[in-house]
């Protein structure tokens, strides 16, 4: 299991600095591999909070760039240079909100493994989409335009997050996150047998509540959690229900 929490644009740095010693301390012995990817300018705090405990950071986002004049940037190599460990590519607030293209996420994607930081690959529908029928489509066409492509190496993880029940209080059926995570296994052994074996994560309102039920759907490694991961006690409970699954 993999549990990811993604801070989003929240917080004072001395909150990040609270929220990582927390964590820090209270993380369960044998918890899985769990990340936290705090707001850019808190992420060298945060490092120094869980220098001595297994939790690892990233950044929430990277440059397609190197260098060079590219004026509010953050380059992969930066991330990996302050000892960030990996980066969260193509969420769907950055794709709606910003704009971005699947080739902008392909290249981001490309420049991160070439710096040899760790990627979560987001994809997932709107609920349009879903209601025309065509959220399996979409993703998978997702997955071709944002992965390299044959891909060196096998640092991808991947993260379905329906657009529709991210920040919203809603959370696909076992049903639908079952089926949706099966086929993204089945197009990554068919298409990227690096990847044949990692981590599918569940992205979209994620608690603790709700863990339980998240966890005991097919194909399911994890959760990329929002809003549940800028309180110690939320978070940990998604992490001890990852150990319970």
């Amino acid at each position: 299991m993999f549990i990811a929490g993604n801070w989003k644009m929240n917080g004072t740095i001395e909150q990040a600095r609270t929220l990582a010693r927390q964590l820090a301390n209270q993380l369960p012995t044998g918890a899985p591999t769990t990340a936290l990817f705090p707001p850019a300018p808190h992420l060298s705090a945060v490092l120094a909070e869980v220098a001595e405990s297994p939790i690892f950071v990233g950044g929430q986002d990277c440059s397609p760039h190197v260098q060079g004049a590219h004026t509010g940037d953050i380059s992969a190599g930066m991330l990996a240079d302050i000892g960030a460990r990996g980066v969260i590519i193509g969420h769907s607030e950055r794709r709606t909100n910003h704009g971005e293209t699947d080739a902008e996420i392909h290249a981001k994607v490309s420049a991160a493994m070439r710096t040899g930081i760790g990627v979560i690959l987001c994809v997932g529908e709107t609920r349009e989409q879903r209601e025309a029928g065509e959220a399996e489509a979409v993703v998978r066409a997702q997955l071709a335009a944002g992965l390299p492509d044959p891909l060196s190496g096998n640092a991808v993880t991947v993260a379905y997050e329906p657009v529709w029940a991210i920040g919203t209080g809603k959370v696909a059926t076992r049903d639908d996150i079952s089926t949706m995570h099966r086929m993204i296994r089945a197009w990554l052994r068919a298409h990227q047998p690096p990847l044949a074996e990692t981590f599918i994560l569940y992205g979209g309102s994620v608690k603790a509540a709700n863990a339980d039920d998240v966890f005991a759907a097919d194909e399911v490694g994890g959760a990329l959690v929002g809003g549940a991961s800028l309180k110690a006690d939320d978070f940990l409970g998604i992490i001890t229900a990852a150990m319970n699954a």
